[in-house]
């Protein structure tokens, strides 16, 4: 096996970062970051050694609505103008299985830093047609926005509240060996 310090970067055309949240405790309301950059470093081709980093654009948030995509930009969700970035450090990267780990790392949002654990299907390693070796990666997992201090809310009169606590991501998300 090979040992030496290996650089992949992400191929942000081959890559999402989704999300979908409860609202009006009836539907879910989905959106994704469309700016992201991710590097992944590692020794060789073994990924559970992987070091992780990832940057969102928190104002490429999209939701296929403006007024909404307005709202969450805003000072009430994630106040882009003073918060500009997410971000995402992998700390350990467990193998389960030949294709199965899981992703533990700190989510930086709204000047406030926590672990999270994420699932992680590792789908392979394959060549495009101009000799780019690239690396395939499913994540998902789920996290309490208020841990970030995402707490902006309204009450129903039915009960309830309009928008989950719970956060559901998903990504597919690959990666280009650098040589």
């Amino acid at each position: 096996m090979e040992n030496t310090t290996t650089k992949w970067v992400l191929d942000p055309a081959h890559s999402e970062i989704l999300f979908k949240v409860r609202h009006l405790m009836i539907t879910n309301v989905k959106g994704e970051f469309r700016n992201i950059s991710a590097e992944l470093i590692t020794q060789g081709e073994d990924f559970s050694t992987a070091k992780i980093n990832l940057t969102i654009d928190a104002s490429s948030i999209f939701t296929n609505d403006d007024n909404r995509d307005t709202h969450l930009k805003s000072a009430e969700f994630f106040n882009v103008a003073q918060y500009k970035e997410i971000r995402f450090t992998g700390t350990k990267f467990e193998k389960l299985n030949k294709e199965e780990f899981k992703l533990h790392g700190q989510l930086s949002m709204l000047n406030v830093t926590k672990d999270i654990v994420l699932d992680v299907e590792f789908g392979g390693i394959n060549k495009d047609p101009w000799g780019n070796e690239k690396a395939g990666f499913s994540v998902n997992g789920q996290f309490n926005r208020k841990d970030w201090g995402l707490t902006w809310n309204a009450a129903l009169e039915t009960g309830g509240m309009m928008v989950s606590e719970e956060v559901k991501i998903n990504a597919e998300i690959q990666f280009t060996k650098q040589k």
